[in-house]
């Protein structure tokens, strides 16, 4: 396992900045003018904030993954790998339902079912490397925060507000 080591680093981060480049084509297609449009809460960070956030989280969870099938192999560490794998492609689908077709509520349940992915994943991490761990934490507590922010511009923009 030692000498694929480091190509698989590799493959861990081509595949979290791929998830995020693929999410990335959503965005883009709605951020400069739907998005603009719409009501955001108070607490909505400014715009520039989101790439430099994403491009370290996308690296912390490509270095957990990498570390965890380090310690455990593809074999030892397949269910939470596997977990890992889906929240990447949930991850990807939440800009496809919210910036893609423009549907915030659709959206909503989405980044609900991604961060109890997310969660789940997490815990998974932590019996084979405490560091995985801590590394998916500020994820975790990212989309958390995603997702409010989600409920707000939904409530905010569907009439329930």
């Amino acid at each position: 396992m030692s000498d694929h080591r480091w190509p698989m680093l590799l493959f861990f981060l081509f595949l979290c900045y791929g998830a995020a480049g693929l999410g990335s084509i959503w965005t883009s297609s709605s951020v400069g003018t739907w998005y603009a449009e719409l009501m955001k809460p108070s607490f909505n960070p400014p715009s520039w904030i989101f790439a430099p956030v994403w491009s370290v989280l996308y690296f912390l969870m490509a270095l957990s993954a990498w570390l965890v099938w380090r310690r455990a192999g593809w074999s030892g560490a397949r269910f939470a790998l596997a977990l890992f794998f889906v929240q990447l492609a949930l991850n990807v689908a939440w800009s496809g339902l919210f910036f893609g077709l423009r549907r915030p509520g659709t959206a909503l349940v989405g980044i609900l079912v991604l961060l109890g992915t997310i969660v789940a994943t997490v815990l998974a991490f932590r019996p084979v490397s405490l560091l995985a761990f801590w590394l998916m934490v500020p994820y975790a507590v990212w989309v958390a925060f995603a997702a409010l922010l989600n409920f707000k511009i939904w409530q905010l923009n569907s009439g329930t507000a």
